[in-house]
């Protein structure tokens, strides 16, 4: 290695810092061009270059406080009184009404006024200022809108938030079921929710007992907490007093809740006159008083009680269709239905598949069974009326949802066997031909039958793990499903399958009244049978026995005939009507 330049230093300055000064500026080396490399020179094409731009972000955190809403009440009491005058002294008040309507500046105001209010009423007689004048076009467009429903809050039980937006999870070990779902009566901005575990002999050291009511506005933390001295399996809110709630507990006892008064039950029936298995169904009754409810369970007894005294049912009924009021032979009953403009009529859906239609003004306890209707592979799950035609019901079991009347012994409409078992279901409260049934794939189907009739209008998988419980809101625009790990979810449907269409009670009422006839078509053709099967059994002679030989197909097709002769007269009366 060649050297070309040496420093030389004393010892003495080793380590010292630089000591710079401003000087001008030399050129050290000029190197000027070369015209000869001029014809190396190689111009590259393409050229590739990399830029490189982003936008400046700055990130910010900030940590807000959790807003706390809490509801009061305000108590108006009348008011406008002067002061010497008490308003709670009947005496006071009549006394000051008299002087002031002898007062003649009081009749000359009244006599002024009376006559602008008789102005405005003649003018609000004479036109109607809510009248729609585009109402044929507005279900026109609803028509249109296909079937649609989006979730609005997803509730988690046990928890204080939004499963949604915090993910708690639930603190118990033991995950228990949304078993039955009731909306406030009034308002329905609130939801009670009933917590129970219906697993068999499933372990209960770490449960949980309490069931919850739900601010839909305020969904922080429970409005209220229900303790009841065992899980509850049905909650229902009193129709006439938003305050009161009856509740069917896992061990058969009925607790009634004031919820004024907090979370304790204000009265709790005795375990001797309770139920001896769980309390699937209780229902309010029509009554003057509002404290009459009646329950169902599994153990086949149907109780009525008086929240006033729960000391001891008021009547039982034992669900015996053999009538002979055998504890023994009772059938477990699962669901329990009352339609309040029938008042007299309840019905009962058991665990065997059978669904027993009773009569509670009936004389005798046999008699008040008064027919049954088998159709179900297994326990029936839901059942109820259609809100717009009582004699038509709905029953959920097995792998389908049936549509009865209560003028054929068979099911007159039935949807498909789905791949996984059905637990709940129910009508549409605004439109009749809508109807509501739930998995335990977790998905929800909504069925329009005047649409279609081989598989729902809807099917929206909610959740992973099964669907329990099922609840409309009275307006039929919000459904409530809860599941077998108890979240609750809130569906809102769209417009199209809570607005009632045009001519839809005509045509449900035709459809209905159409397959009801088929049936009782088949019925009679089924019992003339069964007399000639009994006729030829018993040997009544030879030409008897010829007029039994009979193919089932003809009988089929004998019936597919006048069915749709049937619906050709109906056709044609159609067609006439619209020429006209």
């Amino acid at each position: 290695m060649e050297i070309i330049h040496v420093y030389t230093r004393k010892r003495s300055e080793f380590g010292r810092p630089c000591s710079f000064s401003d000087r001008p500026a030399k050129v050290n080396v000029d190197i000027p061009p070369d015209p000869s490399m001029a014809s190396s020179f190689i111009l590259r094409d393409p050229v590739d270059s990399y830029v490189q731009h982003t936008s400046d972000m700055s990130e910010h955190e900030v940590n807000t406080e959790r807003v706390e809403v809490e509801s009061h009440g305000v108590n108006h009491v009348e008011g406008g009184w002067p002061k010497d005058v008490n308003p709670q002294e009947v005496e006071q008040t009549i006394r000051f009404r008299k002087k002031v309507e002898k007062d003649e500046n009081y009749i000359n105001t009244i006599t002024h006024l009376g006559t602008l209010m008789e102005h405005c009423v003649k003018q609000n007689n004479a036109i109607d200022i809510y009248e729609e004048y585009f109402g044929e076009e507005e279900m026109a467009e609803v028509e249109d809108e296909p079937p649609s429903a989006k979730t609005i809050n997803v509730v988690s039980k046990l928890t204080s938030f939004f499963d949604i937006l915090l993910s708690k999870r639930d603190p118990n070990v033991t995950k228990r079921t949304a078993t039955h779902l009731s909306w406030h009566p009034d308002t329905c901005k609130k939801l009670a929710v009933a917590y129970s575990s219906l697993e068999f002999q499933q372990n209960m050291k770490d449960m949980s007992f309490d069931s919850y009511i739900w601010d839909l506005e305020n969904l922080n933390k429970p409005e209220l907490v229900l303790k009841p001295s065992s899980p509850l399996v049905s909650l229902e809110y009193n129709p006439k007093d938003s305050h009161i709630l009856v509740g069917g507990c896992y061990n058969g006892q009925m607790a009634y809740w004031d919820t004024r008064k907090g979370g304790l039950p204000v009265e709790v029936s005795t375990m001797e006159a309770s139920h001896r298995d769980p309390v699937y169904g209780a229902i309010w009754l029509q009554s003057k008083t509002g404290t009459e409810c009646f329950s169902a369970s599994t153990d086949g007894q149907v109780l009525w009680w008086d929240i006033r005294k729960l000391s001891e049912p008021t009547e039982t009924l034992v669900l015996d269709i053999t009538r002979q009021g055998l504890l023994e032979n009772a059938l477990g009953a699962v669901t329990l239905e009352f339609e309040p403009t029938l008042p007299t009529k309840f019905m009962v859906g058991t665990e065997q598949g059978i669904i027993i239609a009773c009569n509670r003004k009936a004389k005798t306890p046999p008699e008040k069974i008064t027919s049954t209707y088998s159709g179900h592979h297994g326990p029936v799950y839901a059942l109820g009326r259609n809100p717009f035609y009582p004699k038509v019901f709905l029953t959920v079991g097995d792998w389908t949802a049936r549509i009865w009347s209560e003028e054929t012994r068979e099911s007159i409409m039935w949807t498909k066997y789905h791949l996984s078992y059905l637990t709940d279901g129910c009508w549409s409260t605004v439109r009749p031909a809508v109807f509501f049934t739930t998995r335990s794939d977790g998905t929800l189907d909504v069925w329009d039958f005047l649409f279609k009739q081989n598989n729902p209008s809807l099917s929206l998988k909610v959740c992973d793990e099964p669907l329990s419980s099922l609840r409309l809101q009275d307006n039929g625009c919000v459904v409530g499903c809860g599941s077998k790990l108890g979240t609750v979810t809130l569906l809102e449907i769209s417009s199209g399958l809570c607005t009632l269409q045009r001519n839809e009670k005509t045509l449900a009422t035709a459809m209905f009244e159409r397959e009801t006839k088929r049936e009782k078509i088949l019925e009679a053709r089924h019992r003339e049978l069964r007399l000639k099967e009994r006729a030829r059994s018993e040997g009544q002679g030879t030409e008897v026995e010829e007029e039994l030989v009979e193919d089932p197909h003809e009988v089929l097709d004998h019936a597919r005939r006048e069915f749709f002769e049937v619906i050709k007269v109906e056709l044609q009366r159609r067609a006439q009507a619209e020429t006209q």
